[in-house]
């Protein structure tokens, strides 16, 4: 009854586009079209190289993803054996367009012609429509990329007209979210590459697709609305790439007006989301080396005339209500907090149990984290990456504040409220352990000065519960007193911790850096007494 208790809950925030898309995936469809593609369309406008990642090829048959290696004489491209993630990734092509490629370029001619005689038509994880989107769009930039509109096979090109009909007949409204958006960008980016009525249909069908999605995904505060820094670099990057592809071909396509608006609506909230270090606050399965840098998203965009408006210093305070995060700068220190819904009710598959957790910035580097994301899938690892208890938050009763399950399933749901903000004072109450004794609701308040961060927390009614404070890895926890702990850098002292309200004890656990990569790091761990608990940072 618990299990069918959560699927409900799960459930009933489903879109009816959802599960009508879900009801056609099981309908036949037709065998893929490997018909000769349409004539190319030619490009009458200027081309702008792609934000380009770091190389993800070692060696002309071997591949890093997720910092895992392998190579492709040992298994192939679709081992069942290999995670589907990884799979994925080797899937994109991303290389194509990654730091230094030209120098790859032989590898990565034989790499495409060993995918055609490997991947028929249709088979596979290579035809997923995700990893379609994806590769389609890399093949088409590395195209754009060539020296001289350098000579392209023309059983790539047949290969990439027919990906282009498989993808259109297969969109995943069952998912909506990044991954249909990703869809209609490959769309877009097939149906301006070629031309003839098959293309135009696909432009067509892109840009509608883009018409309902950007207003839906893209908040006014211009936030991604899956609420993962990581997925908004990586919206970002669509919406620089869209531009990028109608400028190429001005004469098909007249670039709409807020795509340029928007891209640099989004670069402004990725500043504001990320360190003084400039690494992406860890909320709702953000991880390093997915997303191209800030960095280069800034290059593409300045070499597209795209306005980017970068904050004036580094304690900039400011509040992104739409998306529901806020930023609190003090003298030399920076706070991130979630006050934020988990995500959009009907796409919560990157959500967290984290809210009213926090991130914290001071003298120089990060103090306090969330524990970050290394894998995806099912295992016990994701569900805690997942949980209340792997973020700087409060947890009661040893249960996660929203009804996190599987891989990327959200039942019962935290909603934040109350929440009020000025330059230096942020506090907000949550609703996620109302299905406890006693409804219990988690308040909590930052109020940040030149050189000291509070943070408390109230629980009412009072309950068991505990609030953690992660530290970043290469950080160690001193007592001096049960009440006064240093944090130390080796032998220098980063910060103290002075314990004002309840009890307080150091746990280690384990950092993700990444995918794939763990770090040990410590947690300062308060027990809430009589539902409250008070500290202070000082730096």
């Amino acid at each position: 009854m618990s299990r069918v208790g959560t699927f409900f809950r799960t459930v009933r925030y489903l879109r009816p586009a959802q599960l009508l898309g879900r009801a056609r995936m099981l309908l036949p469809r037709p065998a893929p079209d490997v018909r000769p593609a349409p004539l190319r369309r030619e490009a009458a406008g200027g081309w702008v190289m792609p934000a380009a990642r770091e190389s993800s090829m070692p060696g002309a048959r071997t591949m890093r993803f997720l910092s895992v290696e392998r190579t492709l004489d040992d298994g192939g491209w679709d081992n069942p054996a290999v995670p589907l993630l990884w799979r994925y990734n080797l899937h994109y092509f991303d290389d194509l367009n990654a730091q230094g490629a030209a120098q790859r370029a032989a590898w990565h001619h034989a790499l495409i012609d060993d995918w055609l005689s490997a991947n028929p038509a249709g088979s596979g994880t290579a035809w997923a429509p995700y990893p379609t989107s994806l590769r389609i769009v890399n093949w088409i930039k590395w195209f754009q990329s060539l020296p001289d509109g350098g000579e392209i096979p023309g059983r790539w090109i047949n290969s990439l007209a027919t990906q282009g009909r498989w993808l259109a007949g297969r969109l995943e409204w069952h998912l909506l979210g990044n991954h249909l958006f990703a869809n209609a960008k490959a769309l877009v980016h097939a149906g301006l590459f070629f031309e003839g009525d098959e293309a135009r249909r696909w432009l067509e069908k892109g840009l509608h697709i883009l018409e309902r999605e950007i207003p839906e995904q893209i908040l006014l505060d211009g936030g991604h609305f899956e609420r993962s820094p990581m997925y908004h670099a990586l919206a970002v990057e669509d919406m620089l790439d869209l531009v990028n592809i109608v400028r190429r071909y001005p004469q098909a396509l007249k670039e709409p007006a807020r795509w340029s608006h928007l891209a640099s609506a989004m670069l402004a909230w990725l500043f504001d989301m990320s360190h003084p270090d400039g690494t992406l606050a860890r909320f709702n399965d953000t991880a390093p080396g997915i997303a191209p840098s800030t960095p280069e998203l800034v290059r593409m965009a300045v070499e597209l005339d795209v306005p980017v408006f970068r904050p004036g210093t580094g304690n900039r305070s400011v509040q992104l209500p739409q998306s529901g995060y806020a930023r609190l700068g003090g003298n030399d220190a920076v706070l991130l907090a979630d006050v934020a819904p988990i995500g959009p009710d009907y796409l919560p598959g990157h959500a967290h149990a984290d809210t009213l957790s926090y991130e914290l910035s001071a003298a120089g580097r990060q103090l306090v984290v969330n524990r970050g994301t290394s894998e995806y899938g099912t295992g016990a690892r994701r569900q805690l990456e997942r949980s209340t208890s792997a973020h700087s938050t409060v947890e009661v009763h040893g249960q996660n504040s929203s009804e996190v399950w599987a891989g990327f399933r959200v039942g019962r749901r935290a909603r934040a409220f109350d929440v009020q903000w000025s330059p230096t004072t942020l506090e907000g109450s949550h609703d996620g352990y109302r299905f406890l004794p006693g409804r219990p609701i988690h308040h909590r308040r930052w109020q940040i000065n030149a050189r000291s961060l509070l943070v408390e927390d109230r629980l009412s009614p009072s309950t068991d519960a505990v609030s953690r404070h992660h530290l970043a890895p290469g950080l160690t926890l001193h007592p001096q007193t049960p009440s006064a702990w240093l944090v130390m850098d080796g032998p220098d002292i980063v910060a103290r911790a002075d314990i004002l309200v309840g009890s307080a004890r150091a746990e280690p656990w384990q950092h993700a850096e990444g995918f794939g990569r763990l770090a040990a790091a410590e947690t300062l761990v308060i027990t809430l007494q009589e539902g409250q608990a008070a500290l202070r940072w000082h730096w």
